[in-house]
């Protein structure tokens, strides 16, 4: 008879901050698509352009970045072992996303020090839920 693995109390931890930090980008999304002008009133002209004339290619990424966000959060949570996969398509999307703002748009100059440092913490906290979950996995606690 198989044994059951007992949950470790961390899972939960990083499960419910995962879905905290993942759905304030999730609410950022919206809000910038949506063009929630009380929102929107927090960001410059400049940054304003920036956000509304990203290609269609980069907001489709985006949304997979923030949404599979959520959706691995949830499925930590339930314990399922796709949140690993999940994770790992948010956190390929948002590579994407990155990579065109930094790399192929001014959003370097628009953003600032500030920008790219809160991009690096969105890439170390997104890579970081992708080995937390395949450990995981990998552990048995996800099934």
């Amino acid at each position: 008879m198989p044994t059951s693995l007992k949950t470790p109390v961390h899972l939960y931890v990083v499960g419910v901050a995962s879905l905290l930090w993942n759905a304030g980008g999730a609410f950022d999304y919206f809000m910038t698509q949506t063009k929630n002008e009380e929102y929107m009133a927090n960001f410059t002209a400049e940054q304003l352009d920036l956000f509304y004339s990203l290609p269609s290619w980069v907001v489709a990424c985006w949304a997979l970045a923030v949404w599979g966000g959520v959706l691995g959060a949830l499925l930590l949570l339930l314990k399922r072992k796709v949140a690993a996969p999940v994770f790992l398509l948010s956190f390929v999307s948002m590579m994407a996303t990155t990579i065109h703002n930094f790399g192929f748009s001014d959003a370097a100059d628009i953003l600032g020090p500030t920008g790219l440092a809160f991009s690096a913490v969105i890439w170390l906290w997104a890579l970081g839920l992708v080995v937390y979950s395949r450990k995981m996995a990998a552990k048995g606690v996800l099934r």
